[in-house]
């Protein structure tokens, strides 16, 4: 298959782009769940919840030709994943380079839609540790609590996601003092007995507090979620 760019500027998209007034960044966009051609799962812990409130389609995502461009991509990771996967690095590489040169830090998302071990992969198919490439900040949400507490302490900065099945992992993860995000109806100043942070002022999760939890507003399909995977802090007893 012909190379295809891999990372989107982080102007150029929803989620990314209230991150460019504090850095740079970059974001790696796939087509989410088992949307491709070989039915092969990218987010294996997304929960039927999470599945239905996906916000892939959301601002440039309704368009068809970038729902195809993601597609076109995913494919080619499922029926090339060296190719894939050395074209993903060779991107990384090169926007380091150029940070290095200008002395300032970038910020790398590689699980836009998706929800896979990128690192590992690389270091395993390529033999190189991306980690190590000092000018880039990784960071991305997680269902997956292993790959969570897998890279903590380290360059790549996991924020655990709560869906309707997995609040034990999600208080695991903040006695262990990380971070959880959860979709409120309303946003509260705490749950859980732990502060609410804004996570919709910015997607830089690397840069919040520890030991807090991430608010993100119901967005999309999600304001009609009936699953649990919403928090309706107006229906919530402990609230």
């Amino acid at each position: 298959m012909k190379s295809l760019k891999l990372l989107s500027h982080g102007s150029t998209n929803y989620k990314t782009a209230k991150n460019q007034h504090i850095t740079e960044s970059y974001i790696l966009y796939l087509s989410p769940w088992k949307q491709n051609s070989f039915g092969k799962n990218v987010c294996a812990n997304a929960s039927k919840g999470c599945i239905e409130a996906c916000l892939f389609t959301a601002g440039r995502g309704a368009f068809s030709n970038v729902q195809s461009a993601r597609q076109r991509k995913t494919d080619w990771l499922f029926s090339d994943m060296n190719g894939f996967l050395s074209q993903l690095y060779k991107e990384l590489y090169l926007v380091n380079a150029e940070a290095m040169l200008e002395n300032r830090a970038v910020a790398i998302r590689l699980n836009g839609t998706s929800d896979l071990d990128f690192v590992e992969l690389i270091r395993q198919k390529l033999g190189h540790d991306i980690l190590q490439l000092s000018n880039l900040k990784f960071y991305d949400y997680t269902k997956n609590i292993k790959k969570a507490i897998k890279y903590m302490d380290s360059n790549y900065y996991l924020t655990f996601s709560r869906s309707e099945d997995n609040t034990l992992e999600c208080l695991t993860y903040l006695e262990m003092g990380g971070n959880v995000a959860i979709v409120f109806d309303n946003m509260p100043d705490e749950y859980l007995g732990y502060k609410v942070m804004n996570g919709d002022e910015n997607d830089l999760r690397y840069m919040d507090h520890d030991n807090v939890i991430i608010g993100l507003k119901a967005k999309g399909k999600a304001r009609k979620d009936n699953s649990g995977f919403v928090v309706k802090i107006s229906e919530d007893e402990e609230e």
